[in-house]
């Protein structure tokens, strides 16, 4: 043997259940088997029934109903209640298990253990409403052409991602921007969705339509409130709505557009769309979505801690962002620049 132990498949119980029957001895069993007599006979007591003797499905289920009640979470009650509130929150396993290791300064528990503690209480109860634990997974989107190219080709103005500044790929400095609408299988309904590439925040109103003109005086007027220095620059993708982008230039916004059918090059925000999916389903009428559960929705994403931030949550780190450029524009000048501005000019 190689020295590492792995548990006994069904098939080595078969093989068990079948020498044991043909008279062969703990030892010669466990050569067969290339395993320890020790594994044998501990098998052959701990799994047999008292009526039915050694049947290897009876002892593949003994073995099952055992891990199952060493479950960590099946037998911590506290710890079970902290992780399916966080679920229930729409935090993902491994959020779940980010926020537990901040708070105790340790790994208290990893997300493959939440994951199969949910799975084994599907399959033990049959009750598939856990599944709402756990976030959906993305849907798989096919290629569809277009005909007369893509729309890239009818944006005036339009800057290729590939001249983006440097720092903005890098997640270096704060104020670069993606925008996408988040469309819904009802003709015409849309929300407008901003991400704050460094600190992950959102930003999600509803649209009245897909216009160009509406969509980026939507964008003008949640923007220009922000210091200069939090709206630098946005990336879109090639989507019509977004033709009248020069408009946001005498913002000081400089805009830059994904290539033709790669919209992951605005991966922040596509990320952002897709667990606002969990809420707001494409299906969605937004009729009947008032505006509280949409700032609901938004609140949740924000509040959500991020592995990438380490664990903190994009509402924080841009609350600092916003703080650190609003005192700097606030801070009285220094002596020196205070006596230039009242003394007259001497040329």
């Amino acid at each position: 043997m190689d020295g590492t132990y792995a548990q006994l498949s069904l098939d080595d119980r078969y093989r068990i259940a079948q020498l044991y029957a043909e008279g062969r001895s703990i030892r010669q069993i466990a050569a067969a088997l290339d395993r320890a007599p020790s594994t044998v006979s501990r098998e052959l007591k701990r799994n047999a029934g008292v009526q039915v003797g050694y049947k290897p499905a009876y002892a593949q289920g003994q073995t099952t109903a055992r891990r199952w009640k060493g479950a960590r979470l099946d037998r911590d009650v506290g710890l079970r209640t902290q992780v399916l509130d966080g679920l229930q929150r729409g935090w993902s396993p491994e959020q779940v298990c980010g926020v537990l290791a901040l708070q105790h300064g340790r790994k208290v528990i990893s997300p493959e253990s939440i994951y199969r503690f949910i799975h084994a209480q599907i399959a033990r109860t049959k009750d598939y409403s856990w599944r709402r634990y756990l976030p959906r997974g993305k849907s798989k989107r096919g290629f569809r052409g277009r005909k007369g190219g893509s729309s890239a080709l009818h944006i005036e103005g339009r800057v290729p991602i590939a001249d983006r500044p440097k720092e903005v790929l890098d997640r270096a400095t704060a104020g670069h921007w993606e925008g996408d609408l988040m469309m819904f299988a009802r003709y015409g309904q849309a929300i407008l969705t901003l991400h704050e590439r460094l600190s992950r925040l959102m930003i999600a109103v509803r649209l009245p339509g897909k216009a160009a003109r509406p969509v980026v005086q939507t964008i003008t007027r949640l923007l220009a409130p922000l210091p200069p220095e939090l709206r630098q620059s946005i990336t879109f993708d090639n989507g019509t709505e977004f033709a009248c982008h020069t408009d946001l230039h005498a913002l000081g916004i400089q805009t830059f557009f994904c290539d033709p059918y790669a919209r992951w090059q605005k991966g922040g925000v596509e990320n952002a769309i897709g667990r606002m999916r969990r809420r707001i389903p494409r299906k969605t009428d937004l009729a009947t979505l008032t505006s509280q559960d949409l700032a609901d929705a938004v609140l949740a994403y924000n509040s959500t801690p991020r592995k990438c931030l380490d664990w903190h949550t994009p509402a924080e780190l841009f609350a600092r962002q916003l703080l650190h450029f609003e005192c700097e524009s606030t801070s009285p000048p220094s002596r020196g620049r205070q006596i230039e501005r009242l003394e007259p000019s001497r040329a």
